[in-house]
């Protein structure tokens, strides 16, 4: 089985567009940091993602992450969800990092992590056919996600064939 922790992100947006049932499709379970936990119920966060929050599906477990490392000074530029995904990955082991946030995965990566971000997570669903992912993108297209157009074209066209 592997390990997958998640940051905030992904799954803030996977539900939002109504496909958080890929994850465990994908991954069997996703462990997430009791901030990002909280950061999910946030009163600014959309309603919808505050309910699911609310009654976690059994595939999510929530845990704690170790104590801050403050001598690192790459994961102190990072927000408290993105260090606790990181460090709860490294506590862990982790196979697998579902992060949007493009500071957070660089310290991630530069840490030797696997990471994967929402689009990465869509395509790879529709690759397996869990989801069609011109809809899937359409509907994120919908939310405050922010990605360039071309990305998403060039998206498309690899999902179709085309380059």
């Amino acid at each position: 089985m592997r390990v997958v922790v998640a940051d905030t992100g992904p799954i803030h947006y996977l539900v939002l567009i109504g496909d958080s049932e890929i994850l465990p499709a994908l991954f069997q379970n996703v462990i997430i940091p009791s901030v990002v936990r909280n950061e999910l119920l946030h009163s600014e966060a959309p309603r919808l993602v505050r309910n699911w929050v609310a009654q976690l599906p059994a595939w999510v477990e929530v845990r704690e992450a170790p104590a801050r490392d403050s001598a690192d000074p790459a994961m102190v530029r990072l927000d408290a969800g993105e260090r606790d995904a990181i460090g709860l990955a490294a506590l862990l082991g982790a196979d697998l990092l579902p992060m949007d946030d493009r500071q957070g995965v660089m310290v991630a990566r530069k840490k030797g992590f696997a990471v994967t971000g929402t689009l990465d997570v869509l395509e790879l669903a529709a690759k397996r056919r869990l989801v069609d992912l011109a809809e899937a993108l359409a509907r994120l297209r919908e939310t405050s996600f922010r990605c360039r157009q071309e990305n998403l074209d060039e998206m498309l066209a690899r999902h179709r064939g085309e380059v």
